[in-house]
């Protein structure tokens, strides 16, 4: 592990001007809509559809992650500052933090150590106010609903039971999940149940996300179905001329963020949908602006690649035609303890029998990977509790697959901790073409696409219904949705619906409780087990350990 001089340190943490970044990418200055000195917002003329095909990208995705997560922004950003050691040209492009876990369980996301995007406390709070709009465009579209159930002039019929629009909010609050409105007379409203989501699970983040430009966005806003009249026609958002004045909040907020690793690099950041309860990647814009401008563009998909690569890849990628060339897994020696029995306490006690049984979690997970007809590489995230026979351990059994196993040193050292990590991932994309195809066609029965993603990514025997997910089959038909992906809303702790089945379960079943819609976005969403799409706050949340001072700075972040 490479120990920084002062001087490196001071050189690291020294922000430049935004515009000496964009001059990286030969932005002109006069594209930057400047947030202050180091943020920027990027025109969508940007994107050049020709140049895209000829670009590489690189999806960073993880095996099952302990609570704590694996590092796979630190890893996404330490690959970007590697691959521009090597002479490549490299942005990074990733999401935003949403607030519920920055304050929860988390902290911030910004990355960590050396391999750190920043301002970081600007990205991890309120950044440019993207997170707010999707929360009053969501809102909006909620009092138009409740406001067309009091209205007489203009009333749709709507009936109140069936309304399946739900309130945000960019936080952690699982006593908002079911409440009652319109309490108080007849002025205050029609009485109903509702409740809300995180913000970062709502159909506007999705719609953003999945959005091609204005008119996509505003036509997507359009198609979000509400509920039903009470003789049973759909009404969707367009019936109460939502689309527009939604569509107008988020105008600044469909453009991507610029702003730069510690290294001075590029870093685009837009959108910000979990991988657990949503689509779990950034943006198709923000993924596009980055292959028009650069040679190397690094994502990263949320959770294990069950989740957030599963996803990335058969919804993102299907719907944008994109290609990725590689597919990092990072590693942890940590997270395999923990899938080989280690109890919390000892996650940090080296252990080589609970490292080669917890192996398994991650074979399965390169299998996953090949079944989409790309290579991966395992980068294995270090930390100082990690033992030469540990990490040797792992680059043999992985080169057993064929899998190519690198140390990624980007927490300690950035960029010169990353460089043979980089050589890697740049072998793969040159010698090892890959030819993605997504694992399901999009237009097969929802059952059909339900199933193959339990069995095949998830490992499952089955897949079983309540009648509520029944019901909601039938009404999807009943819509004419079959079309839509799916978006599995899945606990991110299991391959299974279990967060109790560690490692490699299988002979297991996985459970669809309920379907939501999203019309907008076009995909279907199975709620499966327990999972909830409002999380809440663990018993002791990271905001207990954050501090401001009289001068404004703040500690306890990242």
């Amino acid at each position: 592990m490479k120990v920084l001089s002062d001087i490196e340190i001071a050189q690291k943490t020294q922000l430049t001007h935004i515009k000496n970044i964009a001059k990286k990418l030969n932005i002109s200055e006069d594209d930057l809509e400047l947030y202050g000195k180091y943020k920027a917002k990027l025109p969508l003329k940007l994107i050049n559809e020709e140049t895209i095909d000829r670009n590489n990208l690189i999806l960073v995705t993880a095996l099952t992650p302990t609570p704590a997560g694996e590092g796979k922004t630190t890893v996404s950003i330490g690959l970007t500052e590697g691959l521009n050691k090597i002479g490549k040209q490299a942005t990074v492009v990733l999401r935003e933090p949403s607030l519920g876990p920055v304050f929860g369980i988390k902290g911030g996301a910004a990355g960590g150590g050396y391999s750190q995007v920043v301002p970081m406390e600007d990205i991890n709070l309120h950044f440019t106010g993207d997170f707010n709009a999707i929360e009053k465009a969501n809102n909006l579209l909620s009092s138009l609903i409740d406001n067309n159930l009091q209205s007489r002039r203009n009333n749709l019929n709507i009936d109140p039971r069936t309304i399946a629009w739900k309130r945000v909010i960019d936080m952690n609050d699982r006593s908002l999940r079911k409440i009652t409105i319109g309490l108080g007379g007849t002025a205050n409203g029609i009485p109903r149940e509702d409740g809300f989501n995180i913000t970062a699970a709502s159909e506007i983040m999705a719609i953003l996300c999945m959005a091609k430009n204005r008119d996509d966005l505003k036509q997507r806003i359009g198609n979000i179905f509400v509920g039903f009249t009470f003789d049973k026609k759909p009404i969707f958002a367009r019936d109460l001329n939502a689309e527009n004045a939604m569509a107008i909040l988020l105008k600044d907020a469909i453009k991507p963020n610029l702003v730069q690793t510690l290294e001075k690099n590029p870093a685009i950041i837009h959108g910000g949908p979990f991988a657990n309860i949503a689509q779990g990647t950034n943006s198709i814009i923000a993924t596009k602006m980055g292959l028009s401008l650069s040679n190397y563009v690094i994502t990263e998909a949320g959770f294990g690649a069950d989740l957030g690569a599963e996803k990335f890849l058969n919804i993102k990628c299907a719907a944008a035609g994109l290609n990725p060339k590689c597919v990092v897994l990072v590693a942890t020696i940590r997270a395999l303890r923990h899938h080989g029995g280690s109890p919390t306490d000892q996650y940090n006690v080296p252990s080589v029998e609970r490292v080669e049984k917890g192996f398994a979690n991650l074979e399965k997970h390169i299998e996953n990977i090949r079944k989409f007809s790309i290579e991966p590489v395992v980068a294995i995230n270090t930390f100082s509790s990690d033992t030469d026979e540990e990490v040797e351990l792992i680059k043999s059994k992985c080169a057993t697959l064929g899998v190519k196993a690198v140390v990624s040193d980007g927490w300690a050292a950035g960029g010169d901790g990353t460089i043979e990590f980089a050589k890697a991932v740049v072998d793969v994309v040159e010698n090892k073409a890959s030819k993605f195809k997504p694992l399901y066609n999009w237009k097969s029965p929802v059952v059909n696409k339900i199933e193959r993603i339990a069995k095949e990514i998830y490992g499952a025997d089955s897949v079983e219904y309540d009648n509520k997910a029944r019901l909601d089959l039938k009404r999807i038909d009943a819509l004419g949705f079959n079309d839509f992906a799916i978006c599995m809303a899945k606990t991110q702790k299991s391959f299974s619906d279990n967060d109790k089945l560690i490692g490699r379960p299988e002979g297991f079943t996985i459970t669809v409780r309920e379907i939501e819609i999203a019309a907008g976005a076009k995909f279907l969403i199975p709620l499966l087990g327990k999972m909830m799409r409002m999380p809440g706050l663990p018993s002791k949340p990271a905001s207990e350990e954050m501090k401001i001072d009289n001068h404004g700075k703040i500690s306890g972040l990242s």
